[in-house]
């Protein structure tokens, strides 16, 4: 799922997501909901509407947010208080109020409100942190089935994932997914990783959730990652990703290719004739945009070096996620996973310097 965090895949146009075969989206409740604020999106008709996006999206809860925002918040058994990030202004979510923010905005999936614990994080915390959860994940149950949201502004119903939680510790996250599959929601996610924690212990974290979580519905790790950690967690029964990577380091000019990644900022691309990787599809290598041109731009500040760039890490993550389900199909996973590491070796990240 591309991240459109305010509504929006940066830089990128809703046409130009559906041509590059995006089939859904991650919106950002908490952020949406400070601006431009639920009235204004109920105005225009749901966030779909508003946002001229035609397929489906996803919500986060705001629990994040409320990890993100740990010197502005105060968490209590009712939600969390806090103050907004961009006035200061007081703000409170709860459980029944991050579900009613989603339902206003008419989203396809919505994320059940959960406590995201820091990394590290000491045993009897992560413990009482996982409860809290869980109690909210009750009280999101209960909202759900008194007020039954639509989705898109028509008439299917709101999908909802619950959320892992439980640290680095393997009885905490067995005992999270237990909880939570009794309580029967439509997908679930593995939550707190992606937060500073080691390579292994993210990995860890997926391998102590998933095996409690039904294969029979989704399973979605929030918030990850690099194109191999990708296909390890395809390998361990993930369905579902998000990750701001391929926006993020395109605004840095640094591309994915299918032998590891380039920083075009590098003086060597200055006067280089080739697209960004041979054999690309993508708008930016197919339409014959040099390195040595996006790398003009890139250093020139012109918007259109990072729309580039962009258009190829989507089109990147994309074409990778539909060569994993292609490779399931006819058996040649465990060469894509083999080819991959080659590609992009413990610890190469990006292999070029600025």
């Amino acid at each position: 799922m591309p991240v459109g965090t305010r509504g929006s895949v940066k830089t990128v146009s809703p046409q130009e997501l559906r041509d590059l075969g995006s089939e859904i989206i991650l919106g950002n409740t908490y952020h949406l909901s400070v601006r431009p604020g639920t009235q204004i999106i109920d105005h225009f008709g749901g966030l779909h509407a508003f946002m001229n996006w035609d397929r489906a999206i996803l919500t986060d809860s705001g629990g994040f947010q409320v990890w993100s925002l740990a010197k502005l918040r105060k968490i209590s058994e009712e939600g969390v208080h806090f103050q907004n990030h961009i006035d200061g202004t007081p703000t409170f979510i709860s459980p029944e109020i991050s579900m009613q923010i989603q339902a206003s905005l008419g989203s396809d999936i919505a994320m059940l409100f959960d406590e995201c614990p820091p990394y590290p994080c000491e045993y009897d915390y992560a413990k009482k942190s996982g409860e809290l959860t869980l109690r909210w994940a009750e009280r999101c149950k209960e909202w759900i089935t008194d007020n039954q949201p639509c989705a898109g502004g028509h008439d299917s119903s709101q999908l909802h994932f619950g959320i892992v939680q439980g640290s680095t510790y393997p009885e905490l996250r067995e005992h999270s997914a237990r909880e939570l599959v009794k309580l029967d929601f439509d997908g679930y996610a593995v939550g707190g990783v992606s937060v500073g924690e080691p390579e292994k212990e993210m990995m860890a974290a997926i391998e102590n959730s998933l095996p409690y979580l039904p294969e029979s519905k989704p399973r979605y790790a929030m918030g990850l990652g690099t194109p191999p950690q990708l296909i390890e967690m395809i390998a361990r029964g993930v369905d579902m990703f998000d990750c701001v990577l391929p926006t993020r380091v395109a605004r840095t000019a640094t591309a994915y290719t299918a032998s590891g990644t380039i920083n075009l900022k590098n003086r060597k691309f200055a006067q280089d004739k080739s697209p960004i990787e041979e054999g690309c599809h993508c708008h930016a290598c197919s339409e014959g945009f040099s390195r040595g041109y996006i790398r003009h731009l890139v250093k020139s500040d012109e918007i259109l070096g990072i729309r580039l760039t962009t258009l190829h890490n989507l089109h990147f993550y994309l074409n990778l996620l539909s060569k994993a389900r292609s490779s399931i199909t006819n058996g040649t996973f465990d060469q894509l996973r083999r080819e991959m590491h080659e590609q992009y070796p413990p610890k190469s990240g990006n292999n070029e310097t600025p």
